[in-house]
């Protein structure tokens, strides 16, 4: 088993900086994706933000692409996306989740092991 524990929610006005992470314990897989997903209010959740084991390969859905940033730090088991400039639609439910592997599109790839969430809340 895998627990993941995202932290770093919470209030931001619009053009905002916002930073989560997720931090990781149990057990670990030699190679492994690492993602985010986020889940508005009457939607479903959709895929952020993955990046790879080796750091090497990171990939954004192209709402967030050049203002959120996926990081990794494989020595303290943890992944941070640090949100710039955020907007509205950014508003929902952040849940950090891994995949055992890598995939030809992260956004696809079966993910096994998934936070509770936390919550992002954009204002105007």
């Amino acid at each position: 088993q895998v627990q993941l524990v995202e932290s770093g929610g919470g209030l931001v006005q619009v053009g905002g900086s916002l930073r989560l992470s997720c931090a990781t314990s149990g057990r670990t897989f030699s190679r492994y994706t690492m993602a985010w997903f986020r889940q508005a209010p009457g939607k479903e959740r959709k895929f952020v933000a993955a990046i790879t084991s080796s750091g090497a390969s990171t990939y954004y859905t192209g709402a967030v692409s050049g203002r959120f940033t996926i990081s990794g730090d494989n020595a303290k088991n943890t992944v941070a996306l640090q949100m710039n400039g955020v907007k509205l639609e950014d508003t929902g439910v952040y849940y950090c989740a891994v995949a055992n592997g890598y995939g030809t599109n992260a956004a696809l790839i079966k993910y096994d092991y998934w936070g509770q969430g936390t919550q992002v809340t954009v204002s105007s």
